[in-house]
């Protein structure tokens, strides 16, 4: 059967990488092959059109199975699983506790109990975790004293008469890495790992739970890259083994104590391969330290939806991106996840969004089975040579950082800060002019959407938590959508107490270029919350300009081709008289000749758009 089966392959004779070149370059007739096909992605990796066999040739990881040293392929033998995990900030613990075990009954196996600061006591959890079995629900403590939380957990679990090594949990103890949100160590750096030691040895009995957070998803917050996400992160876990194993811990202890909390962004295919390659590094950093057991080298990954990408207006958009990268995040091997409510950007959660957003996860798994299959990523072309060269991106930056010392000596020289300042500083460059898409944010907005609530101005601006003594300059994550919100936010308060300003498509001339360039420049001004009105076309100048007059127009915007401009803008701009800001959509050949003639103003795709959006919101005195 076999033979017959091989049999049906004869009639599809090989064909070789150098044919599929031969191939494209004939498609591509004399364009260049790099610049048309190869996307150069934020990370520095090159992303080629098609790959084969071949590439997989030298990626010696490939030879081990899931479950096995280095765990590229994921730390689970034989399935998938990963931990449906919620946030509950507690501000009383008996509502805390009834909204857990509604989580809980609605598919949630594991909880994250933010507070405010704090300290945690026996009678306290006596009342949070009030019927909730231990071993069979994860819990996490986040934003209280760890060393509080973690001596009361010990104490309830031992009172409970629970298993221990079937326990669960976490605390998020993370000094070095809030080091670099707040720039101070309240009590100094040896308090720091003297605290984490006694963590770790005042838990060892309870074999699953996690002392030591380290929270790369901040430096994604911040518009880092994948790669300086990964390469800090895994810089920041080092710093741990080193501080602790120098203090006299076992390195095995450590590790075994660490949870990896890493941020996942829409490059769906590229935060696939980076858990895969996160994994793979760890077990390399890790075991350079001698653990007696490679067991000690697993990574264990909490993967969370980004903030990063995520938007105020049109915020249901903000459910599909959370799908794709809870999907990455599943399909990379996390140990567990936290899809962020969709309007977590600018409110408090409620029923229905923590509804949809636990849903999306239990959709995954139930329907699409997700959780079914171990690596299922595995032996794709792409997503490997991804894997490896994010790897390898990586793993020079983390050297990088190793040379000047380790995270806080980087941190301290202003090194991590500076890369991570210049990669977001692109992005938000990226955004303002499109090259970078948010999706009903600077690209197809919603034409009616209006704010009418008052949002909080820190809706719009980064989170800053650095200390009055800081030592250093803080990361501060942020949202790469916030200025273009800030910007429509502020023509929708305007629009409160006078009339919005109305953008005029003046359509005239070739119909197929005069219908691009009015759905270009609706695009356009309704990023800032201007109205927009279109028209099927005027046959003359003077129609047009009047009907823009008649509907009361701030900007008027002629649409038409590139040979018709030199004599309709010119027109145009003549019958507006300065009653309405004119503008041409387009960058004609002309323009230099329509700027002598006082044209000032023209839109086209290589526009900053924010950059002009701002000029003309001043031009209306908005």
């Amino acid at each position: 059967m076999a033979e017959k089966y091989n049999n049906l392959f004869e009639e599809f004779p090989p064909v070789s990488t150098r044919q599929w070149m031969d191939k494209i370059t004939a498609d591509l007739k004399g364009a260049d092959y790099n610049k048309k096909l190869v996307w150069k992605t934020n990370e520095g990796i090159d992303v080629q059109p098609f790959y084969r066999a071949e590439n997989l040739e030298n990626l010696n990881y490939l030879n081990s199975l899931p479950g096995e040293f280095p765990f590229v392929r994921g730390t689970k033998k034989n399935n998938n699983e990963w931990l449906v995990r919620q946030s509950i900030v507690v501000k009383d613990f008996a509502e805390a506790n009834k909204k857990a075990l509604n989580y809980l009954m609605r598919g949630v196996d594991s909880l994250a109990f933010v507070f405010n600061g704090g300290e945690l006591t026996v009678a306290d959890l006596d009342v949070l975790l009030k019927d909730i079995c231990l071993t069979a629900v994860e819990v996490n403590f986040v934003g209280c004293c760890s060393v509080k939380a973690s001596e009361a957990f010990v104490q309830y679990v031992k009172k409970g008469g629970w298993d221990p090594k079937e326990v669960r949990a976490s605390v998020e103890d993370d000094p070095f890495g809030k080091f670099a949100l707040t720039g101070k160590f309240t009590k100094g750096l040896d308090h720091v790992a003297a605290n984490a030691g006694k963590m770790i040895a005042s838990t060892a009995e309870l074999s699953k739970f996690k002392t030591l957070a380290v929270n790369g998803k901040n430096f994604g917050n911040a518009g880092s890259s994948i790669v300086q996400e990964l390469a800090y992160s895994l810089a920041l876990g080092a710093e741990y083994l080193t501080a602790l194993t120098e203090k006299g811990a076992e390195v095995d202890a450590v590790a075994k104590k660490m949870k990896f909390n890493l941020s996942v962004s829409a490059n769906y295919f590229l935060e696939i391969a980076k858990l895969r390659a996160a994994r793979l590094l760890w077990a390399q950093i890790v075991k350079a330290y001698e653990p007696k057991c490679d067991c000690s080298c697993k990574m264990t990954i909490h993967a969370e939806t980004g903030s990063w990408n995520k938007t105020v207006y049109d915020a249901y958009v903000n459910m599909l991106r959370t799908q794709t990268e809870a999907m990455s995040a599943s399909l990379g091997g996390a140990d567990s996840i936290t899809v962020l409510p969709f309007n977590a950007a600018y409110e408090e959660s409620n029923e229905f969004s923590d509804r949809i957003a636990r849903n999306q996860q239990l959709l995954l798994k139930e329907e699409s089975h997700f959780s079914k299959i171990a690596d299922p990523a595995a032996g794709s072309y792409y997503i490997e040579e991804l894997t490896a060269s994010i790897a390898d991106q990586a793993w020079k930056l983390f050297l990088e950082v190793q040379e000047k010392g380790g995270f806080l000596a980087a941190l301290r020289e202003g090194f991590i800060q500076a890369e991570i300042k210049k990669m977001a500083a692109k992005r938000d460059m990226n955004i303002a002019t499109r090259r970078e898409n948010l999706l009903g944010v600077n690209q197809f907005p919603n034409f009616t959407e209006k704010v009418d609530a008052e949002l909080n101005a820190a809706v719009f601006a980064a989170a800053d938590l650095t200390s009055e003594e800081a030592e250093i300059e803080t990361l501060k994550p942020y949202r790469g959508a916030q200025a273009f919100e800030a910007l429509r936010y502020k023509t929708d308060v305007y629009a409160k107490s006078n009339k919005r300003p109305l953008a005029f498509m003046l359509t005239i001339g070739n119909l197929a270029m005069r219908k691009a360039r009015a759905q270009f420049a609706c695009n356009f001004f309704a990023v800032a919350g201007f109205d927009v009105l279109d028209n099927n076309g005027f046959k003359t100048v003077e129609e047009g300009v009047e009907a823009a007059q008649k509907a009361g127009a701030a900007i008027v915007v002629i649409c038409s081709s590139d040979d018709e401009y030199a004599e309709l803008a010119p027109a145009a701009f003549e019958a507006v008289a300065g009653k309405a800001i004119f503008v041409v959509a387009g960058a004609p050949a002309c323009t230099e000749e329509l700027k002598v003639k006082g044209i000032a103003n023209f839109i086209n795709v290589k526009s900053n758009l924010l950059a002009e959006l701002k000029q003309y919101q001043a031009s209306l005195n908005i």
